[in-house]
């Protein structure tokens, strides 16, 4: 099985890029699983229009974090049984699923998001509580989480908290991809940060004069999306009968 998870959407240049060149990239790879981060589609969040827009273009299962209520108007979407997920670990007052299972080559594939806390400014339940009781609650053959932190330290943590229980676990949020794909010792396939989808002439998706003059010690503008040299970032996955990752290519896609 092929798992192909593409990093944070960012903006409309993310969202053209992807509506215009998942198809091929597909076609380039032959996923049997396609696994899109879209809380940053608007720029900050998502919503249902955008949603239709990535499951049109070849999105399986799109995964939210931090922002995914940003947006008022995707709320009663989450709820609409699409397979579009917001963190597992809030509180289960919030609207819609934390986990989506979907049907993969006759196998059961949960695919589940999870927020880190390291840094995050959220009110939530520990990821790694949380974790355990997806695997203790969800009935499927395979695992498959997206961790949406920000801190390395708590990412690496993870994987190795869910090394023998998931196949893949790879982050998102940072928006910068990481050179550290590799198996775990027990099986399970992981990377960091599957970087992000959108202007890469930025930083980490907005207008780098803005970013630059913010860090300066200018007054905190109000950031706008870059729309320059845009690529699809990500990576591929593939696993054996026994779910036990084989193989991590990285995705950098023009």
């Amino acid at each position: 099985m092929k798992i192909l998870a593409i990093g944070d959407v960012c903006g409309p240049a993310g969202c053209n890029i992807l509506n215009n060149r998942l198809s091929a990239l597909k076609r380039a790879l032959s996923p049997d699983l396609v696994i899109v981060n879209g809380e940053n589609a608007t720029g900050r969040g998502i919503t249902p229009a955008l949603a239709e827009d990535m499951f049109f273009a070849g999105a399986d299962v799109i995964t939210l974090g931090n922002h995914a209520f940003a947006n008022r108007q995707i709320i009663p979407y989450l709820d609409d049984g699409r397979p579009i997920i917001r963190p597992f670990n809030l509180a289960p007052a919030h609207p819609g699923q934390g986990c989506a299972v979907v049907d993969c080559l006759g196998l059961r594939v949960c695919v589940a998001s999870l927020l880190g806390r390291l840094y995050m400014d959220f009110n939530h339940d520990s990821p790694f509580s949380a974790a355990d009781r997806l695997f203790e609650t969800v009935d499927a053959d395979l695992f498959v989480v997206d961790f949406h932190a920000d801190a390395t330290s708590e990412k690496k943590a993870m994987g190795y908290h869910l090394d023998g229980r998931a196949s893949v676990c790879f982050g998102t949020h940072t928006h910068v991809q990481t050179s550290d794909a590799r198996v775990l010792p027990r099986g399970m396939g992981y990377l960091t940060d599957l970087g992000m989808t959108g202007a890469q002439e930025s930083v980490i998706g907005v207008k780098w004069e803005q970013s630059l003059a913010y860090f300066r010690g200018g007054p905190a503008p109000r950031f706008e999306n870059a729309q320059e040299q845009c690529r699809i970032q990500g990576a591929l996955f593939t696993l054996g009968p026994d779910g036990r990752c084989q193989n991590i290519q990285l995705v950098d896609a023009e």
